[in-house]
């Protein structure tokens, strides 16, 4: 299965994979100025997120991008990964990192990450609330919680669209098949390396941002103090410089 995607403007290939509180319409403000900045911009949906289906197997995300940048012809990419993106996005720069040129890391999760109490209470109330049929507060909760206060209603509206539609394909689903994940070596990743954090996002993912940052080699961490879990949405006009001049190779 081919995960779904676009691919817009030429030059070298920026992959851009979503949170998993949205899909990859997340990066509606991003692309103009990345393909102005000279880029081909690939984005696509995992697998029960945006127009993917969901998994009727036992998949992993990290291998579908790879499949889907196989079959775009695309050996050698920067990748942008926004929090289980970025998750992803660790995956792949760690396990095969000759394909991999840049990696930028937004307020990212990584694999094996054991949760602090305070992401793992999001976790339990989300958990009550779906199984009591309540999709909507659910819903509510993913938006109050991962949306900074620097973010305008429309775009709160956005991610709360976005977060809905994966809860009701999700859902939907006759069978819920695990994902396939591995843990990776941050000092496996030869990649210049870009980690961004959020002063209002959990505590969890700035302290991963942190620790990543220590190991994986020659990184550089930016801590925004605007932002929520999700700053390439809460203020595109402040992260677009930040990426563009990263993936052009100047921080």
């Amino acid at each position: 299965m081919t995960l779904s995607h676009d691919v817009t403007g030429d030059g070298p290939t920026v992959v851009l994979l979503h949170s998993t509180v949205c899909d990859r319409r997340m990066w509606d403000p991003q692309i103009p100025a990345l393909v102005a900045a000279g880029h081909r911009v690939v984005r696509c949906d995992f697998r029960g997120f945006g127009d993917t289906p969901v998994p009727d197997r036992p998949s992993s995300d990290a291998d579908d991008v790879v499949a889907l940048l196989d079959a775009l012809g695309a050996p050698r990419v920067a990748l942008v990964g926004a929090s289980g993106g970025g998750r992803v996005a660790l995956e792949i720069a760690a396990g095969r990192p000759e394909r991999v040129t840049a990696l930028a890391l937004l307020c990212t999760a990584v694999a094996g990450h054991e949760a602090g109490a305070e992401l793992r209470a999001v976790g339990a109330r989300e958990d009550a609330l779906l199984e009591a049929g309540d999709v909507a507060g659910a819903t509510e909760l993913n938006v109050r919680t991962w949306v900074g206060p620097a973010a305008d209603e429309q775009t709160r509206d956005k991610v709360r669209r976005m977060q809905r539609h994966a809860f009701d394909v999700q859902l939907a689903a006759a069978e819920e098949f695990p994902p396939v994940r591995t843990e990776p070596d941050p000092s496996a990743i030869t990649a210049r390396t870009l980690l961004v954090s959020g002063r209002h996002d959990l505590t969890d993912f700035r302290e991963i941002a942190a620790g990543l940052a220590r190991r994986i080699p020659g990184a550089r961490h930016v801590e925004l103090d605007w932002a929520g879990h999700l700053p390439s949405l809460e203020r595109p006009e402040a992260v677009n410089p930040l990426l563009v001049d990263f993936l052009r190779g100047g921080a």
